[in-house]
């Protein structure tokens, strides 16, 4: 169970889940990760980019860059801060041959699972990756207000 806690009425939702689970004898492991989940914006921005570096390096397909972005940027962020997903990652992936790897990424989430702060960091290292392939992701500029 998931409980994203925003506001006094969620936290006091979320303490009786847990007060509830304790009672009833169930095991349980509380996991609390700081943060926002990702924007959507973020999120559209991500897709944008796939899409750009499908354009200018046609060897792949706007799915086949994010799932090589997944590998190479996401998975990174989230073996650092996530022992949960380290050790998910390390026991079934790890090992895997790199083009299974890929495959992989097509369904194992990355960063529909990250805060706003590593997605932002994801999209950073995703755009300095791909500058160094000669293609030029931009950041939209903030409206004026």
């Amino acid at each position: 169970m998931i409980l994203n806690i925003v506001s006094d009425y969620s936290l006091q939702v979320a303490l009786g889940k847990i007060r509830e689970a304790w009672k009833a004898g169930d095991p349980m492991k509380v996991t609390v990760r700081q943060g926002k989940d990702r924007s959507l914006h973020q999120n559209a921005l991500s897709h944008a980019w796939y899409e750009q570096v499908s354009r200018e390096l046609p060897d792949d397909t706007a799915e086949g860059w994010k799932c090589f972005c997944k590998l190479h940027c996401g998975v990174p962020i989230l073996r650092r801060d996530d022992e949960d997903f380290r050790a998910a990652y390390d026991a079934s992936i790890k090992a895997m041959a790199y083009e299974t790897k890929l495959k992989a990424m097509q369904i194992l989430p990355v960063t529909s699972i990250m805060t706003t702060a590593q997605l932002t960091e994801y999209l950073e290292a995703v755009q300095e990756l791909f500058q160094g392939k000669g293609v030029f992701l931009e950041f939209p500029l903030e409206s004026a207000a």
